[in-house]
């Protein structure tokens, strides 16, 4: 399922992403808080944050559901994409740089 930004009209594809990719604009449409400039290791183009992420470690319980869930590991991590060449890099959840 995909949502239009209410800044800049983007059409962002997956409902996971919290903010737009395009302007960094939360999808209730409130002005995003300054975060600090991360800038690409390939192309030093500046990175714009596009959402966390839950990663899953081990099995999925399916039989169990919810509580199986609780026997896993799961991991929360901010993912950053760069506009220019496409990279992803992810940072622990809720990281600030030092130039923030």
């Amino acid at each position: 399922m995909s949502w239009i930004c209410k800044h800049c009209h983007t059409k962002v594809e997956d409902e996971a992403f919290e903010v737009c990719w395009q302007c960094n604009t939360p999808r209730d449409g409130e002005a995003p808080a300054p975060k600090a400039v991360l800038a690409c290791l390939r192309c030093h183009t500046p990175l714009r944050f596009v959402g966390s992420k839950d990663f899953h470690e081990g099995s999925r319980w399916g039989v169990l559901g919810e509580l199986g869930e609780l026997f896993v590991s799961k991991e929360a991590l901010d993912m950053y994409a760069c506009q220019s060449c496409g990279k992803v890099e992810f940072f622990l959840s809720g990281y600030q740089g030092e130039d923030a």
